[in-house]
Order: structure tokens, then sequence, then C-alpha cells
């Protein structure tokens, strides 16, 4: 357990507890990064902090940890599903030549996809993918049409599990070390992938 003292304003408690807000930005001061950024996206995902107040309230912070504050704020989406997937978009942002959207829409020529993050300028998809929701038979199945979809249409799916990302980063980042030096595509490339009539290359 480590104890941390601080003088809280009347608005910061809530029920006996500190608020949203400062609960979030009291772990971005005090917590690695990664783990910082799964309790704000969390907290964006439940609703209980909206983007906009953790953003001015993240401005208005000072002293030791402010930089990560803002970082943090800057940085935190409601659009990540869990903190699996936000820990591996914590590892990408390491990486600048990555620039990762999470659940950002994909088309292809029959529908639309939403892999967990992607990468358009070099046409990457990238999924985290946790054996406890794509083991079963259905689940297995539906991946297989999500992925061969994708490399239809030209985008490149990179797969990482809970493991890989949780308990062995490094290998993840030496898989994004590379991925950042592929080339990225030029902007007719781009517009034909989106559209669903380039195949793969």
């Amino acid at each position: 357990m480590r104890v941390v003292h601080a003088d809280l304003a009347p608005a910061e408690i809530v029920n006996g507890v500190t608020s949203p807000v400062r609960t979030v930005l009291d772990c971005a001061r005090l917590l690695p990064f990664d783990e910082a950024l799964c309790v704000a996206d969390s907290a964006l995902r439940s609703g209980s902090l909206t983007r906009p107040e953790l953003e001015v309230a993240a401005v208005k912070t000072r002293g030791p940890g402010a930089a990560q504050c803002h970082r943090v704020a800057a940085e935190a989406t409601r659009l990540a599903a869990n903190p699996f997937e936000s820990t591996l978009r914590a590892l990408c942002l390491e990486f600048t030549a990555l620039q990762v959207e999470p659940q950002a829409p994909v088309r292809t020529a029959k529908r639309t996809f939403h892999p967990d993050l992607v990468e358009r300028s070099r046409r990457l998809a990238l999924e985290a993918d946790s054996w406890q929701f794509h083991a079963e038979r259905d689940a297995f199945g539906r991946d297989c049409v999500r992925y061969t979809s994708l490399t239809l249409a030209g985008w490149r799916v990179i797969r990482f599990t809970w493991e890989q990302v949780m308990q062995h980063p490094d290998y993840v980042r030496q898989v994004l070390a590379e991925l950042a030096t592929w080339p990225t595509l030029n902007e007719q490339d781009l517009t034909a992938t989106s559209s669903g009539r380039r195949g793969c290359r």
C-alpha cells in the first residue's frame, strides 16, 4: 500500500471518496503512464467523467506529475473497450511515427469494421485479442471473416495476446518498432483502400 496525503477541496470529495476527476489526476501523477491511461479511459468510458472536464482540470494542474496529467488528458478516450486496449495504445504512443486511432472505422467492399487500433498511414489494423472473448467457435469464425475481409481490402492485421501486452511488453515494443520503420502510403493508396477497391500487395 502506498499512502499519499493531500489537501482536498470540498468539490473533490464525493460520498466520502475522491471525485472521478481528482482520482484520474491523482493516478496520472503517481502511476506509470500505461496504468494512468487505463484509469482515465475507464472513467471516460463509464460516463463518470467527460473529456472537457478532464482537460480543464489537467490544464490547472501544477507541480510534480503535472506533465503526465496533461499527457494523460490529451490521450484519454472513451473509445477504448478495456484496459487491455488502453495498454496496447500506451505502448503504441511510445513510437511517434505510429499514429493510431482507437476503434476507427475501416470500410471494406461489403461492410465496415472497427479494429481495436487503426494506423491509416501504413494501412495497419492492430488487434488486442484476449482468449476469453475469442476462443469460442462462433467468435473464432467471426474473427476469421473480419481478418480476411481486412486483408482483402489491403490492410495488414497485427494481433497481440493479453499475455504479450500485459506480461511481455518488450516483445510488443519490438514489433511496434519494426512497424514504425515501414513506409507510409500516399493519399491515392489510402483513398483506394478506404473504399475497399484495392487488394493487398
